[in-house]
């Protein structure tokens, strides 16, 4: 009853109020970013949701899309502009995905939506966190979000998936906000993001 109807209902209706609430800053952070990122204040890209079905996620673009002479992307740390890393420690550029609770292809609460190439890297328990919608926090996210391994954190979501109710829900979310005040585990150890899952071996 609860994850397949009062969640879902209660996801879309608590983000278009949180949205049409937060609508001010998102218009504030928005023009702050189109200038730092000379033109572009957005970031979407496709990932596997529920059952991994593909949607795009929209997110504040913190980092720019310099190149070195090569035509390569420069590394995180020199793209990340002093804007994008005020949005990121804030957690600011989560809400854009507002929108994608408000569509139905997220929840608040659920494993993070990653890169449509893990997909095919777990194993057999790690493909259990798209049981259920991708999330803006999870149970990961609470417990060191970047700042622990990979295989922590598919632990994480795979406990989560397995244990989710209401209660279970509102105590992520509260604890969210705890973290997101804190700044912790923005990033993994000597890095600004966190390095790519390149599978279990």
């Amino acid at each position: 009853m609860y994850n397949e109807f009062l969640k879902p209902l209660a996801d879309r209706l608590v983000a278009l109020i949180a949205f049409i609430c937060l609508f001010p800053v998102f218009l504030i952070v928005t023009l702050l970013l189109i200038l730092a990122n000379n033109g572009n204040a957005f970031f979407t890209q496709s990932r596997p949701g529920h059952k991994g079905k593909v949607f795009r996620v929209i997110k504040f673009k913190t980092m720019t899309d310099e190149k070195d002479q090569h035509g390569e992307l420069l590394p995180d740390d020199k793209r990340l502009t002093k804007v994008g890393s005020f949005v990121r420690k804030t957690s600011l550029d989560e809400i854009p995905q507002l929108l994608n609770v408000i569509k139905g292809d997220m929840s608040f609460v659920g494993p993070r939506p990653l890169l449509v190439e893990y997909l095919e890297l777990y194993d057999e328990v790690q493909i259990k966190r798209h049981d259920v919608k991708p999330g803006i926090t999870g149970w990961a996210q609470i417990n060191g979000r970047n700042a622990i391994s990979w295989q922590q954190k598919f632990a994480y979501d795979v406990w989560y998936v397995e244990n989710q109710s209401f209660w279970l829900d509102i105590k992520i979310l509260f604890l969210t906000v705890f973290k997101v005040f804190k700044a912790e585990g923005i990033s993994a150890e000597g890095q600004v993001t966190i390095e790519k899952f390149k599978g279990n071996n």
